[in-house]
């Protein structure tokens, strides 16, 4: 059975069709493991994710499991806290001994586990931004998402089109907020921007007018904001309140139809690095991602309403894991492991994954899209 073909073919007709039906000796389950931040700040990160691995996993096992193998999800909510993160982390390579982990919606909780997967040797698949999850590689560790960094470049190049040179910075004080804001700090020579402002806010705060007010006495061809949750939506409302007239950048943490909803009229005209997926039915019909986006796409939304692209990241790694185990004909860890780092061509929400042993999340620049939002949708940027 060749998961991949499956998993196209998923994408095509919404309808999966892994595994063997009807297989007539019971064998143990392939346990996944999970933990996501389902309820809390991050909840938005990690509602569409579970939601995606209950939805495929279900599917999976209808049609048989993987190789005649049930596949059993074994899921603890954080509510988006690191600490737990890690409690949960252990119980489940200790206690319910899954074969590989697929989670952490933030990169505080992905990084926090990091050094208990590499000391038990289970392969782990994070769901998180930061490219310090794969940067230096960590042999047990990979992630699906775009990095922070890589958003940041993305952005830079936009900007660069347009002759902007000067950026006033505003970013969450947070893991993800944090890393992206030493991101744009470390990127921004590259592309001859100079960094004018560099504010922060707290994940609680809910006015930054003090913070866009500075921004605004200063030079600023235009503002960049790094974050996710509310953040960035009481930025964008602050900046259009206090009449600020620059273009606004987001990053890739905004990536759903909820940072819209959140900023409401406020949100036009902002710009942001996202998956395909936001835009998947205005691809060129030649695109090699069409098909799985519209696959996904239809499957989420038919079920769960408005998609993500977080959502989208959970899909990834579980069809990357599953695919891993398929190939290796085993669960034994060290040989998935090995797998995951061999993924070569996969069509994924996020891009094709193409992994080896010096880059444990597989995709180049060119899988980001650059969006802007009009009338309350998205658009790509030509």
């Amino acid at each position: 059975m060749n998961i991949k073909k499956s998993v196209t073919a998923l994408a095509i007709s919404a309808v999966l069709t892994l595994g063997v039906a009807g297989q007539a000796v019971a064998a143990e389950p392939i346990k996944v493991g999970t933990f996501l931040a389902v309820t809390g700040p991050a909840s938005f990160l990690g509602d569409p994710e579970l939601k995606t691995l209950q939805m495929y996993i279900e599917n999976i096992n209808a049609k048989g499991g993987i190789d005649g193998r049930q596949v059993e999800l074994v899921h603890y909510d954080t509510g988006g806290n690191a600490k737990e993160a890690v409690n949960f982390a252990k119980r489940l390579i200790q206690k319910d001994q899954v074969d590989v982990i697929v989670g952490g919606s933030t990169s505080g909780s992905s990084l926090s586990v990091m050094p208990l997967v590499d000391k038990a040797g289970i392969p782990f698949i994070s769901l998180a931004g930061s490219v310090k999850i794969i940067d230096p590689v960590q042999k047990w560790t990979f992630k699906t998402p775009h990095t922070d960094r890589m958003a940041a470049q993305k952005i830079y190049e936009d900007m660069s089109r347009r002759g902007i040179t000067k950026v006033a910075l505003i970013s969450g004080n947070g893991g993800f907020g944090k890393s992206g804001r030493n991101e744009s700090l470390a990127m921004a020579a590259s592309y001859d921007i100079e960094i004018v402002a560099d504010e922060q806010y707290g994940a609680k705060d809910t006015d930054m007018t003090a913070q866009l007010t500075k921004i605004r006495d200063t030079d600023a061809q235009a503002i960049l904001n790094f974050g996710f949750g509310s953040g960035p939506a009481i930025v964008t409302k602050n900046v259009r309140q206090l009449g600020i007239d620059l273009p606004l950048y987001q990053s890739h943490g905004v990536a759903s139809k909820k940072f819209i909803e959140l900023a409401g009229d406020a949100a036009e005209g902002v710009r942001l690095p996202a998956a395909a997926l936001l835009v998947a039915d205005k691809l060129p019909e030649d695109n090699p991602q069409r098909p799985v986006l519209l696959g996904y796409k239809n499957l989420y939304e038919a079920k769960h309403g408005d998609v993500s692209t977080f959502g989208g990241h959970a899909y990834d790694g579980l069809m990357i894991a599953l695919e891993a185990i398929d190939r290796a004909n085993s669960t034994d860890k060290a040989k998935v492991r090995d797998e995951i780092e061999k993924t070569k061509g996969f069509p994924g929400t996020g891009g094709v994954f193409n992994m080896s042993p010096s880059d444990h999340m597989g995709l180049g620049l060119d899988a980001f899209q650059m969006l802007e939002i009009k009338n309350g949708d998205w658009t790509i940027v030509k």
